[in-house]
């Protein structure tokens, strides 16, 4: 029989890359006691207000069809919370999302197609290749370097830059390591796609959890806004995971020409859901500053202890919720790490070659355990790092 092209594309692209994960969970569900580091959920729960706000739209009927932009109640609250950065915004400028994956992906389909290439920084997020391939374009690579603190250097991405380049993906805070790009890097990133005329869509589902510097969009530069698409939700902010509600905020045309797009995929999200979701961009909610000051001292706690082990070294996150470590010393690569450390410390996180060909040497672990786990798990990676240094020592060495 035969299928589509995207399903060659994607063949590779998909829960190939979590298979650490799927692991660590076949485990979990066998009665193994596994210390799950490998995605990211909260380990808070969703406000309780909030859920109390969506069982009652339910019970007031809020079940029916919604349309392809979003409710109105919704498209309010995301024009004052983007008032600041985009001070022309209308609901013209907003469509409404199942999640910041479906928005990112219905932005890659309006952008660019065969033929076309996507600038990411890599490291970048797992899924993103795959929503790149989709449309038939290809990634363009952008290398992210620990010593510049995961940051896109300008001398980088120009020489990554291709005639047929169209989009550069950002993404801060930055999954996986955490990094944060801030006003003077961005200025100088925004000068770059003005001078060769690249869309900018840039994910931002991190922005409520930086635990240093200031959050800057490329919304917040003039110039940059009519070439500029950005993605967020509610998922990390409000610890709303799998509720997937999200938005896409750019100008009037690509939202207009993006759409019918979303109403072929979608045809609206769930009203129910879009109420619960003004409430929590509208009201007051403490769960992104919970998050955020567990997930900071958490990785702080994480970073003391990687510095005093033998052949680890980490990058201290600026925000999100991850870690990267650097395992290279061990003599291992990210993968074989991680299927050890899982194996031998029933310990699960990813291996840094989920994240693109810049990260063979990493793995990330999630810091969206209690502390007590963290520092168990952090302790049993020290521990097998111990040992893969010992063993690559010689015998006379060792003695």
């Amino acid at each position: 029989m035969q299928y589509a092209a995207i399903t060659r594309r994607l063949k590779d692209l998909g829960g190939d890359k979590w298979a650490v994960h799927n692991a660590a969970r076949d485990r979990i569900d066998r009665g193994e006691d596994i210390i799950e580091l490998t995605i990211g959920e909260p380990d808070i729960p969703t406000d309780p207000g909030l859920i109390e706000i969506c069982a009652d739209s339910m019970r007031r009927g809020r079940t029916r069809y919604s349309n392809g932009r979003g409710e109105a109640g919704l498209i309010k609250a995301l024009q004052r919370t983007y008032a600041s950065r985009l001070p022309e915004i209308g609901p013209e400028n907003i469509l409404c999302f199942p999640g910041t994956q479906t928005a990112l992906f219905a932005v890659m389909l309006a952008l660019v197609e065969e033929g076309d290439g996507v600038l990411i920084g890599d490291p970048y997020y797992a899924t993103y290749d795959g929503v790149v391939e989709a449309t038939g374009a290809k990634v363009q690579a952008v290398p992210l370097k620990m010593e510049h603190g995961f940051v896109p250097q300008p001398h980088d991405l120009q020489t990554a830059i291709r005639p047929n380049s169209r989009v550069l993906l950002l993404n801060t805070p930055h999954n996986p390591s955490g990094s944060v790009i801030n006003r003077e890097s961005m200025r100088a990133i925004g000068d770059i796609a003005l001078a060769h005329d690249l869309w900018i869509v840039c994910d931002e589902v991190y922005e409520s959890l930086i635990f240093e510097g200031e959050f800057c969009s490329p919304l917040e530069f003039a110039p940059l806004r009519e070439r500029t698409v950005v993605v967020s939700s509610i998922s990390k902010s409000h610890a709303a995971t799998g509720f997937r509600s999200g938005w896409a905020i750019g100008p009037k045309e690509a939202m207009r020409l993006l759409l019918p797009i979303s109403e072929t995929m979608l045809f609206g999200n769930q009203p129910f859901i879009a109420d619960m979701t003004e409430a929590a961009l509208t009201d007051n909610y403490d769960t992104s500053e919970r998050l955020r000051t567990s997930l900071a001292r958490r990785a702080r706690t994480c970073q003391a202890t990687f510095e005093a082990a033998e052949g680890l070294s980490c990058f201290l996150p600026r925000g999100g919720m991850f870690m990267l470590v650097d395992v290279s010393a061990t003599g291992l690569g990210g993968e074989a790490f991680a299927w050890r450390l899982l194996e031998e410390e029933a310990v699960a996180v990813m291996p840094g070659n989920s994240f693109g060909g810049q990260a063979g040497h990493l793995i990330r672990l999630g810091l969206t355990v209690p502390d007590p786990k963290l520092a168990e798990a952090v302790r049993r990676i020290a521990a097998l790092s111990a040992r893969l240094c010992a063993a690559k020592l010689p015998a006379k060495a060792q003695a």
